[in-house]
């Protein structure tokens, strides 16, 4: 693991750490359809967990539905622990290292725009999927490959790089797992619209996921991206497209 690459990834998201609920829309509303698809399964009491967790929107919504359940929330960044809300039971821990400790197996593994910024996603849904306790689930929502085709639409189209982070293909998360065991699979396409591309990245600086182990851009190559970027023929606007993969996986 690059610990220079992770470094940078942990100190976007601590800056972002006190702003980060305020421009989170995307990762809100998908934290919540996760949650909402867990309480369709019928997950076992126990402990349930959010991995990467952050300021804990997922662990809320979680928690929100199934009043009577805790979930711990798990991060490698102090700062974003600390907006969880008071009382809120969380854990300092970097998961590059793998899972930290707990008394039992857990009987959910949770977690929400967070696993594509770890070394391997694919070694570590493995890991976390072994952890769970007989029965238990793993519940992801992570962006994946076929995100950003507009950036990359306007990068081909340029010859300038493009700075989007490389994210995992939606086909490997599950390679190896047994059908009976997917309890659910679907891709969600989310389109962000805004009147230039400045304002379509504007929100993914603010929640601190703008690392990109590409060289930056500068202003010159910016403005060939916003000339070549797909307008809208009717209102000049830009999109950014996600495609966000939603899993449970039951063991």
């Amino acid at each position: 693991m690059d610990k220079s690459w992770a470094n940078l990834i942990l100190k976007n998201f601590e800056h972002a750490s006190i702003n980060y609920n305020q421009a989170a829309e995307l990762q809100r509303i998908f934290a919540w359809r996760l949650a909402e698809q867990c309480i369709r399964e019928n997950i076992p009491k126990g402990i349930w967990t959010d991995l990467g967790a952050g300021t804990g929107l997922l662990a809320e919504a979680l928690e929100t539905l199934n009043p009577n359940q805790t979930v711990i929330r798990v991060d490698a960044s102090q700062e974003m622990l600390s907006q969880n809300s008071v009382g809120s039971q969380t854990q300092l821990w970097d998961l590059n290292f793998g899972l930290p400790k707990w008394p039992q197996p857990p009987t959910l593994i949770a977690s929400s725009f967070a696993l594509h910024w770890l070394h391997d996603p694919r070694r570590r849904i493995e890991e976390w999927f072994s952890a769970l306790t007989p029965g238990g689930f793993l519940a992801l929502a992570l962006p994946v490959k076929g995100s950003f085709k507009e950036w990359h639409a306007a990068a081909q189209a340029t010859g300038v790089h493009c700075t989007a982070l490389a994210l995992p293909c939606s086909k490997d998360l599950t390679r190896g797992f047994n059908r009976a065991n997917i309890r659910y699979k679907q891709l969600h396409c989310y389109t962000q619209k805004a009147s230039d591309i400045n304002s379509l990245i504007k929100p993914i600086i603010k929640v601190g996921a703008q690392a990109s182990p590409a060289a930056s851009l500068s202003v010159g190559e910016w403005r060939k991206l916003q000339k070549a970027w797909p307008h809208s023929p009717k209102d000049k606007t830009v999109s950014l497209s996600w495609l966000i993969q939603l899993l449970v996986i039951q063991r």
